[in-house]
């Protein structure tokens, strides 16, 4: 018997790996010779970075950066030495949570940062990058981020436009003769799982941009502003992204990306089972085992657990998860390739006690092993 394991972490509980040899050891306790691999699993978003580092052996590499409001801020990204690759979050750098209520500025909130970790780790070697964009607490276009990377944006008296919002519709120049020669080599793959265009009602200042800060009377002008940035951008590169899928993503980040860095987007879940290779392993596998912390509706709608079982009904494997908690509505997992689910929890007990990591690992271990028992 193969099982592949790959569960999304139990957030405040235990991590992907933590919960994968959890449910290995309630496995084998049943059957002793079953090849049982567990893989990390995330989708992109928020413990990405931490999911990968762990289950692929990546080193954690700690730096100090400019944050989104231009004070320094401490932030970490996975370093894969054997394939060059970086694994990061740019809300790491540049995430709204690092900014207070109190001192949201879209105007001047940078990307500067996420520019210095790749920077970072192209000294080190890096040319593989897959890199998560979601939460950013800006609306610079990415202009920020490319401006660590060696580009020049420049006003009509040829002087720096500065950082953020602000400096979009000053710029009447870009000077790219300073950008890192190495970025030519590099590969950027981009977590992205929204389809918003740069501009216009459904862009990234009208959408994102009031949770950032921005006022109802600065949409239309930092809109416009944006537009103008876009159209300098195909003045000097001859491309054109403005209306790509993902464009607006992270204040126009994922615009940047396409545009300058020749980033591939891809939905976070894709990308994070493409970057673990669990196609390869699910292809004889007798049983998939996957699951979150709470199993319900939203779910079903495309998070990583769904992603592992369709990859796993692609080669008609049994598909079995386990969750902290699951919801009546989790019902459409079901229909969504999730052949039967399993809430972990034994008894009556407080979140607290549930969420403790020794005994969440303890009942993940226990339900699973009496599952295969069944089985």
């Amino acid at each position: 018997m193969k099982v592949v394991v790959a569960i999304d972490s139990l957030k405040g509980s235990l991590s992907s790996m933590e919960a994968g040899y959890a449910a290995k050891e309630g496995i084998l306790a049943v059957h002793k010779d079953a090849e049982v691999i567990v893989k990390p699993l995330a989708d992109g978003g928020e413990g990405t970075t931490d999911s990968l580092i762990e289950g692929l052996g990546g080193i954690r590499i700690d730096q100090t950066v400019t944050g989104p409001l231009g004070a320094s801020v401490s932030c970490y990204y996975g370093y894969l030495k054997e394939s060059k690759t970086a694994i990061m979050e740019m809300a790491s750098a540049a995430g709204i949570t690092l900014v207070p209520d109190s001192k949201k500025d879209p105007l001047h909130a940078t990307t500067f940062g996420v520019g210095e970790m790749i920077q970072d780790a192209i000294e080190r070697g890096c040319r593989n990058f897959i890199i998560g964009i979601g939460g950013s607490a800006t609306n610079d276009g990415g202009l920020g981020m490319l401006k660590a990377l060696g580009y020049s944006f420049l006003d009509a008296n040829g002087q720096d436009v500065g950082e953020g919002a602000q400096a979009l519709s000053k710029t009447a120049s870009i000077d790219t003769s300073h950008a890192d020669p190495r970025l030519a080599s590099c590969r950027f793959h981009i977590a992205c799982d929204v389809n918003n265009p740069l501009c216009g009602p459904n862009g990234a200042t009208y959408i994102y941009g009031p949770q950032k800060g921005v006022t109802s009377d600065l949409l239309e002008p930092l809109d416009t502003a944006m537009k103008h940035f876009a159209n300098v951008t195909f003045q000097t590169l001859g491309n054109d992204f403005s209306l790509a899928e993902g464009a607006g993503a992270a204040g126009g980040m994922g615009f940047a990306f396409l545009s300058y860095l020749n980033a591939e987007l891809t939905p976070g879940v894709e990308l994070i089972l493409n970057a673990i290779s669990l196609e390869e392993e699910i292809k004889d596998a007798d049983i998939v085992i996957t699951g979150e912390g709470r199993l319900d509706h939203q779910t079903a709608m495309g998070k990583a657990p769904i992603g592992v079982a369709k990859l796993a009904k692609k080669y008609h494997a049994r598909v079995l998860a386990f969750a902290g908690s699951v919801t009546p509505d989790a019902t459409a997992c079901n229909s969504a390739g999730i052949d039967a689910f399993f809430p972990i929890v034994r008894g009556v007990t407080t979140l607290e006690e549930a969420m403790n990591p020794d005994h969440a690992r303890a009942n993940m271990t226990a339900c699973v092993e009496q599952v295969f028992r069944l089985l």
